[in-house]
C-alpha cells in the first residue's frame, strides 16, 4: 500500500471545476442515453434495415453488454494511464461509432457501430467519473456526485422522450446522428479544461489476464441475463453462460491474488461504503430502467400510443427522477445517506404497489403517476449510492471505485430489463406480474437499507489527499 505523510497535502482544487462537472455530464448524459433511446426507435429500424428478431435483440443489448463487461478495465485503464487520456479516446471512438450507427446500410454496420459504442462508453464513463471525484473536495464533492448521478437517473428516461420524438421527427438515424455534433464540441473544448497531472504508473504494467477473465466472465453474466427475456430462465442458453460466468469470477479472484499488478485490489470490496454503493446502485438501476422498459412496451402495445405520445407521457418521469436526484443530493449530507435511501426505497416501493395490485392500471391517472412516484425515490438513491461508494475514496482508487459504480449500473440495467422481458410477455396479467416482482424487491431493499448503509454521514477530507 502506498505511504502517506503524517500532514495532509492540500487539495488542489479546479479553478473551473463547475464548467469542467457540466462539460463530463454531458458526455455522461449522451452514454446513458443511448441505453434507451434506440428502444422507440426499434420498430423503424427494423422495417429499413431488414432486421431479424436475434439482430432486433442485439440492437440493444450490444451496447449494454460492452459497456458493462468493460467498465472495470476502463476504470483500471483511467488508474494506470491517467484519466485524462483515457476519457479523450473514449469520447473519439463514442463519436466515431454514433456516426457509423447513424450511415449504417445493414445489420452487421449496425452491430459493429453499437460495440464500439459500448467500448467507447467503458473507457469514457469511469474515466470522467474519476475527474469528478478528484477535481470537488470537501462537501463540494458531495454536491458534485449528486449532479452526477441525477445525469444517471434521468438519461434513461429522457432517452424514451427524445427516441420517439427523432423517430417521428428526421427519423431513427437521428438517434445516434445526435451524438456527434455533440461529441464533437466537447473534443474540442475539454481538452482545455482537464486537468494535465501525470499518469499515476503502476511500474509493473497492466494485468492483462485480469482484464481477459473479468471482461469476459461480465459478458458471460450479461449474455446470460439478456438470453433469459427470450429463452427463459431454465434453458440451457440461460444457464449455460451464468454458470460459466460464476466459474470465470472465481478464476479471476484466483488469478488477482497470484499477480503482483493485479487490475483490482480485492481488497477493495471489503469496504462496507464500496460494496454497499454498488449493490444500491444495482438495485435502484434495475427497477428504474426496467420502469422505462415496462412502462414504453404497455403502452405502445397494449394502449395502442404512438412513439412520439409514449415518449412525452415519459416527461413527468424523467422530471421526477431530476427532483429526486437534487432532493438527494442535499439531503445525503444533512440527513445522512441511510435515512435518504431508507426514503427513497420506501417511495419506489410505494410507486410499484398500485401497479401490482391493478390488473389493468389506467395510463393517465395511475400507471404513470405511480412510474413518477417510484423515479423521485429511486433518484435519491442514485446519489445516495454514489456517495457513499465514492465520498471516501482516495484519488489513485477513484478510477477502480467509479468503475465498479458504473459496472452495477450497467449491470443492474440489464437484469431489470430481462426480468420485465421474461414476465411480462406484453400482456395485462404478465405486467401486473412484473411489477409484483419489483415490488418484492424494492420492498427487502428498504427494510434491509438500514444495516445496509453505515452509519454517518459523507464528509470527504476537505483539504487532503489522503486513505480515510
Amino acid at each position: 500500500m502506498p505511504t502517506h505523510s503524517a500532514v495532509p497535502t492540500p487539495a488542489r482544487t479546479h479553478p473551473r471545476r463547475r464548467t469542467l462537472l457540466a462539460l463530463l455530464c454531458a458526455a455522461q448524459f449522451m452514454l446513458i442515453l443511448d441505453v434507451t433511446v434506440v428502444n422507440v426507435a426499434l420498430p423503424a429500424i427494423t422495417a429499413d434495415l431488414h432486421l431479424e428478431r436475434t439482430a432486433l435483440t442485439w440492437v440493444v443489448t450490444a451496447y449494454t453488454l460492452c459497456f458493462g463487461g468493460l467498465m472495470l478495465l476502463g476504470g483500471r485503464l483511467a488508474d494506470t494511464l491517467g484519466a485524462r487520456r483515457v476519457l479523450l479516446t473514449g469520447l473519439a471512438v463514442f463519436t466515431a461509432a454514433s456516426l457509423a450507427c447513424g450511415l449504417a446500410p445493414n445489420a452487421g454496420v449496425l452491430l459493429t457501430g453499437r460495440v464500439a459504442q459500448g467500448v467507447g462508453a467503458a473507457l469514457l464513463s469511469p474515466a470522467a467519473l474519476a475527474l469528478v471525484t478528484t477535481a470537488f473536495h470537501g462537501p463540494e464533492r458531495a454536491r458534485a456526485l449528486g449532479v452526477w448521478a441525477a445525469v444517471g437517473g434521468t438519461g434513461s428516461a429522457v432517452g424514451v422522450l427524445l427516441g420517439g420524438a427523432l423517430t417521428a421527427g428526421p427519423g431513427w438515424p437521428w438517434v445516434f446522428h445526435l451524438n456527434v455534433p455533440v461529441g464533437l464540441a466537447l473534443l474540442v473544448v475539454l481538452p482545455g479544461l482537464l486537468p494535465r497531472t501525470p499518469a499515476p504508473g503502476t511500474g509493473g504494467g497492466l494485468d492483462v489476464p485480469g482484464a481477459v477473465l473479468v471482461t469476459t466472465a461480465t459478458a458471460a453474466l450479461v449474455y446470460g441475463l439478456v438470453r433469459a427475456g427470450d429463452s427463459g430462465w431454465t434453458s440451457a442458453a440461460t444457464l449455460l453462460p451464468l454458470l460459466g460466468s460464476v466459474a470465470l469470477y472465481a478464476a479471476f479472484a484466483t488469478a488477482e491474488r497470484r499477480t503482483r499488478t493485479p487490475l483490482m485490489d480485492l481488497r477493495m470490496l471489503t469496504r462496507r461504503p464500496v460494496v454497499a454503493g454498488s449493490l444500491l446502485m444495482l438495485v435502484a438501476t434495475a427497477l428504474l430502467i426496467s420502469f422505462f422498459f415496462l412502462g414504453s412496451l404497455r403502452l405502445q402495445r397494449l394502449d395502442g400510443l404512438d412513439p412520439l405520445r409514449t415518449g412525452l407521457l415519459f416527461l413527468p418521469v424523467a422530471l421526477a427522477t431530476v427532483l429526486g436526484a437534487h432532493l438527494g443530493s442535499r439531503l445525503v449530507t444533512t440527513a445522512g445517506p441511510r435515512a435518504c435511501t431508507t426514503a427513497g426505497m420506501a417511495l419506489a416501493t410505494a410507486g410499484c404497489l398500485p401497479l401490482a395490485l391493478l390488473d389493468a392500471p389506467d395510463p393517465w391517472t395511475t400507471l404513470m403517476p405511480a412510474l413518477a412516484t417510484a423515479a423521485f425515490g429511486l433518484g435519491a438513491v442514485l446519489v445516495t449510492a454514489t456517495t457513499t461508494a465514492l465520498g471516501l475514496v482516495t484519488p489513485h482508487e477513484a478510477g477502480l471505485a467509479s468503475g465498479l459504480v458504473n459496472t452495477s449500473h450497467e449491470l443492474g440495467g440489464t437484469l431489470g430489463v430481462a426480468l420485465a422481458s421474461t414476465l411480462a410477455l406484453a400482456t395485462p396479467a404478465g405486467f401486473t406480474t412484473a411489477f409484483t416482482a419489483f415490488t418484492l424487491t424494492a420492498l427487502p431493499a428498504t427494510l434491509t437499507a438500514p444495516l445496509l448503509i453505515p452509519r454517518g454521514r459523507p464528509h470527504p477530507p476537505s483539504g487532503a489527499h489522503g486513505v480515510h
